[in-house]
């Protein structure tokens, strides 16, 4: 929960602290890069795009971007906006939930597409349990992933106005961030790597 965070509010800084604001257009678990401490950094900006000054505005492009994590509306007519990388951290959180990748055919019909077979689990209770990862083996707050698979919900709304905000996405992630991890020495932060969150993929 605590990459999940660092990783929300490095997109929140994208979209709201700059104006411009930055679409990063390639959100995606393996673009989350782990220091020692496991503190998370967005990387990888190759596909990044300045997005509209307007307020609700977007900018017209072409579709580039990771299968799995495209947002529907950009797919379909390439209209980008900041809400198009909300839905990829929608993306990114059911992974964490269900331990599954974003697309795999091989999977029985109708669970190939993760966000097709998990978003109509997400609003109850029981069904959450039902797409949680085995591996987690049931050692997790009940409560807690509830409340992230609401917010994973939210995220990966079909329309783009019923997605919240970063900063939304940010605050209510924060409560369920209970142990912090140590800070980073200056040292420590100058001379290790980071990592990332999954092994990217080289051509």
């Amino acid at each position: 929960m605590q990459i999940a965070l660092e990783a929300a509010k490095g997109l929140q800084y994208l979209h709201e602290h700059v104006n411009p604001p930055v679409i990063h257009r390639d959100f995606k678990s393996s673009n989350i890069l782990l220091d020692i401490y496991f503190h998370a950094k967005v990387s990888d900006f190759g596909l990044a795009k300045l997005g509209s000054d307007k307020a609700g505005g977007h900018v017209s492009t072409r579709v580039l971007g990771t299968q799995g994590y495209v947002a529907p509306e950009y797919a379909l007519s390439g209209r980008l906006t900041t809400k198009s990388d909300v839905y990829s951290y929608g993306v990114v959180l059911l992974e964490l939930l269900t331990g599954r990748v974003p697309v795999d055919m091989n999977r029985p019909p109708g669970e190939g597409v993760l966000v097709n077979w998990a978003l109509p689990c997400l609003s109850e209770r029981e069904k959450v349990t039902q797409i949680m990862d085995t591996a987690l083996e049931g050692q997790y707050s009940l409560k807690d992933a509830v409340q992230v698979a609401a917010i994973a919900s939210m995220c990966v709304q079909p329309e783009a106005d019923y997605r919240p905000l970063m900063a939304d996405v940010v605050q209510s992630l924060v409560p369920l961030v209970k142990k912090r991890l140590p800070k980073r020495s200056s040292s420590s932060s100058a001379s290790h790597a980071c990592k990332p969150l999954v092994k990217p993929e080289y051509d």
